[in-house]
């Protein structure tokens, strides 16, 4: 302690009262909203970084699973419903959709050992019937 050479020993120290000039609570008061700032900047980014790595991750699986794709437009399209009660014209290829459908429910019919029916007909707008 710098008062011991003195011959005094100082225990505590305390401050009352303290008068701090306007612009030093300015200065601070600039300096914790900064810091808040600051703060919610890097909180925001790392939801961001978060939701970047599921959006990755969503994207994978749906690579994988081509058919997902369509469910998922298909889960929109009811949420829309439900929450506007109104319609919707969502554009799809029904066609490859139909075939991709087709495609999935025969593997997984092959996977579980079942035979398949053989395909039904498909009348054509002009009469003729295909296979």
């Amino acid at each position: 302690m710098q008062t011991e050479e003195w011959g005094i020993k100082v225990t505590t120290v305390e401050l009352k009262d303290i008068q701090l000039p306007d612009s030093m609570k300015r200065a601070m008061a600039r300096q914790a909203e900064a810091e808040r700032e600051k703060r919610a900047k890097i909180i925001a980014a790392q939801g961001e970084a978060l939701a970047a790595g599921e959006l990755a991750r969503a994207s994978d699986v749906m690579m994988e699973h081509p058919l997902a794709l369509q469910l998922r437009n298909l889960q929109t399209l009811v949420e829309i419903a439900v929450a506007k009660n109104s319609t919707v014209v969502f554009p799809a290829p029904l066609m490859s959709t139909i075939q991709e459908l087709g495609a999935f429910l025969k593997r997984e019919s092959l996977a579980a050992g079942e035979s398949l029916a053989p395909p039904m007909p498909f009348a054509a707008p002009n009469g003729a019937v295909t296979d």
